[in-house]
């Protein structure tokens, strides 16, 4: 039951579609009509209104705290169950007929809240891919990627063993693997916009 909790807990905390709430209430219209048709803040972005972007994000990666934390003090040893359904919850939200983002910044706000030290290691990978890709989509790709790894191999980097989550860090990099598909496709046409560049 405590499973049952932490995974319901995790779906529909993750679920709130706040690009869309926030574009909405803005007077921006509908964000799934423009560019990709994701409700993340990239999409976002494409709106022209930098602040609410920036307000995306926070609110994407606090989906993800915010039931961690919670299942942490309830559901002991599930708060990984209750961030792969945050993320879920994010990417295939009932509100929008299981449609919604695309998971990274809600699976980094999952990552900061069971191992803090392994997002600051991901954020850094993530930053030096964006310097040298200058692609969103890699970046995304890449931190995502490393952080299970990282929740292995921190003791060989003087930080404390995150083994435990190697597990829900891997289930939430095929979600966001699967959400990227299409940039993934791209990527690998060579076709993949990169920032700053044309559409």
């Amino acid at each position: 039951m405590e499973l049952f909790f932490a995974a319901l807990l995790g779906f529909f905390a993750g679920s709130i579609p706040f690009g869309l709430i926030l574009t909405k209430a803005a007077g921006l219209g509908d964000v799934r009509d423009i560019g990709s048709g994701s409700i993340g803040a990239t999409n976002v972005l494409r709106t022209g209104n930098k602040g609410l972007a920036l307000a995306t994000v926070l609110l994407d990666a606090a989906k993800g705290v915010v039931p961690v934390l919670i299942a942490t003090r309830l559901y002991p040893g599930f708060e990984g169950i209750a961030g792969v359904f945050a993320v879920l919850g994010h990417c295939y939200t009932p509100w929008l007929r299981f449609k919604g983002g695309k998971g990274f910044a809600t699976a980094a706000g999952v990552c900061g809240a069971l191992a803090w030290p392994i997002m600051l290691l991901a954020a850094v990978i993530w930053a030096a891919t964006i310097a040298i890709t200058r692609t969103s989509s890699i970046a995304s790709l890449t931190a995502v990627s490393f952080a299970p790894v990282l929740a292995i191999a921190a003791p060989l980097v003087g930080l404390p063993e995150y083994g435990i989550y190697f597990l829900p860090l891997l289930a939430i990099q095929v979600i966001v693997f699967i959400k990227h598909n299409e940039n993934i496709k791209r990527i690998l046409s060579g076709k993949e916009p990169k920032i700053g560049g044309a559409k």
